[in-house]
């Protein structure tokens, strides 16, 4: 049985000795005084040679500072902690090499690239141990933000929780449209993070068996590695690359002040024009790119607001645990502006134009059955629903994780896609959690949520859907450039301990 005391503090409450519930995610940012400079993570623009850009990247132990007075050994590529900002250019060809030194075997997978499923980074790319990887590939990508990250087997958790992931930015010479684009100036990176600490600054992770349930969550915020972060614009507008690099929280965005602000970026690029909004949802791997505007001397905070439980009540820890599930409110980076303000841009009105895959164009739809259920081996399909608690599909015990009914087995294909064919997707959530679902190999679209039009921030190339409790999301997907009848791409839920136990797939395009 697990306690109410456990289930509560496995989500991000802490309890006071009297019981009362307390946030530490709001405690341990209350003080300015232990306000951090934002750090901006170097940025690597490779070295270009007979017309590659080659960039030589180290998987490497190290250790960093995020509590004051205390050490914490982590992970990291070429620095202690997390990797530095990838910029690549669409149209270049870019050459990596990845030394693996942290003394176990590991991967570093291209999320959001459309690239051969051999230089993909999946799990099937595995570097041993003091091994080099290779990789080369085309970036066709659209301009925008993207990330790299550990995908080994069964401990990508693990592994991106000590800091093996960073960003990767891709400019276009093309692209018209006036944008911040000072790195670090007004083009701010901002890879946000969620961790738990021991007393003596160590990292905790997986210590109980609601983590294997839930995805692991922290009570401590992190922002580029820096705890109680604090930034100073120095421009009337600022352009905020937002990473949920988490592994299994999911953010719902907004502003101390509850101001408005643009989003004008997904996963795969530019929306079609600004999006006004003052909320912003934003589920682990996805990845949102806004515009702030600031007036000389002001400040705010980027906070996270506190969604209401949309779970059904019933008997036991469990419930209440995943009724308090992202119903915390705190703080994650506050803006101090300066007292004067470079005039940098003008709020554009239209930013891309983007086609629109016709449905009629697919050739195939498959449905993909996201379910949480009991005692299921690698390979196992007996459908939605088996060991359900509650009626609503896979229960809870064991903390198993299947799609269509399916454990991860590397030596099994789930899908055989046809080369240069459209296909509709049906994702169909019938657990009791949101899962976030991402597809290697470029970039879709999506179609509907239960039948609804997307809304408009949704409307631009993604590779990662968050699909919610009871949910069916329809995304359509382009396969074409890259054919390979031995080498499979993955599709799968990003809360990243899902994944490692078992929720992801495999398909070929042949």
């Amino acid at each position: 049985m697990i306690s109410r005391r456990s289930a509560l503090q496995a989500i991000g409450f802490g309890l006071s000795a009297s019981g009362s519930c307390l946030s530490p995610l709001i405690l341990a940012q209350s003080t300015q005084a232990e306000l951090q400079p934002l750090n901006i993570p170097s940025l690597n623009n490779g070295v270009l040679s007979s017309g590659t850009n080659n960039f030589e990247l180290r998987l490497q132990r190290g250790n960093h500072s995020f509590l004051a007075g205390l050490n914490t050994e982590t992970l990291g590529i070429n620095g202690g902690y997390l990797g530095p900002t990838l910029r690549f250019k669409r149209n270049d060809k870019v050459s990596l090499q990845v030394k693996n030194s942290i003394g176990e075997a590991s991967t570093l997978h291209w999320h959001g690239f459309h690239l051969p499923a051999t230089e993909d980074g999946g799990p099937h790319q595995e570097i041993a141990a003091n091994q080099i990887w290779n990789p080369s590939f085309d970036v066709v990508q659209f301009a925008g933000t993207y990330w790299y990250h550990s995908h080994v087997m069964h401990r990508a958790g693990e592994q991106v929780y000590k800091g093996l992931a960073g960003m990767i930015i891709v400019d276009d010479e093309e692209q018209k449209v006036d944008l911040p684009s000072d790195y670090g100036v007004d083009d701010i990176p901002l890879i946000i993070q969620d961790r738990r600490f021991d007393s003596n600054g160590s990292f905790i992770y997986m210590n109980r068996y609601e983590d294997q349930v839930m995805g692991m969550m922290g009570d401590t915020i992190l922002v580029n590695g820096t705890n109680n972060p604090v930034f100073t614009p120095a421009t009337r507008f600022v352009r905020l690359r937002l990473l949920n690099a988490s592994n299994a929280r999911s953010y719902n965005l907004g502003f101390s002040d509850n101001r408005e602000f643009y989003q004008i970026g997904t996963d795969g690029g530019l929306l079609n024009e600004p999006v006004a909004m003052t909320r912003l949802q934003l589920a682990v791997a996805e990845r949102a790119e806004i515009l702030l505007e600031f007036d000389p001397g002001e400040e705010t905070t980027l906070i996270n607001v506190a969604l209401p439980s949309g779970f059904p009540e019933f008997p036991g820890a469990m419930s209440e645990m995943m009724r308090a599930l992202n119903t915390q409110g705190f703080d994650i980076l506050r803006f101090r502006a300066g007292q004067q303000l470079a005039e940098n841009i003008a709020l554009p009105g239209r930013l891309n134009e983007i086609y629109r895959l016709p449905e009629a164009a697919a050739t195939n739809t498959r449905e993909f059955r996201l379910s949480m259920g009991a005692g299921m081996r690698s390979g196992d399909d007996r459908g939605p629903g088996r060991g359900s608690r509650n009626g609503r599909g896979g229960g809870f015990g064991g903390g198993n994780f299947s799609i269509n009914g399916r454990r991860m087995a590397e030596s099994y294909i789930n899908e055989r896609i046809v080369f240069n064919t459209t296909e509709i997707w049906e994702l169909k959530n019938t657990s009791p959690m949101m899962h976030p679902f991402h597809v290697h190999n470029g970039q879709f679209q999506l179609l509907d949520r239960n039948g609804n039009p997307p809304p408009a921030n949704e409307m631009g190339w993604k590779d990662t859907v968050k699909v919610n409790p009871g949910e069916v999301v329809r995304i359509i997907m382009r396969f074409t450039d890259f054919r390979d009848e031995n080498n499979p791409y993955m599709y799968h839920c990003h809360i990243l301990e899902h994944e490692d136990r078992g929720m992801m797939g495999q398909f070929l395009i042949v």
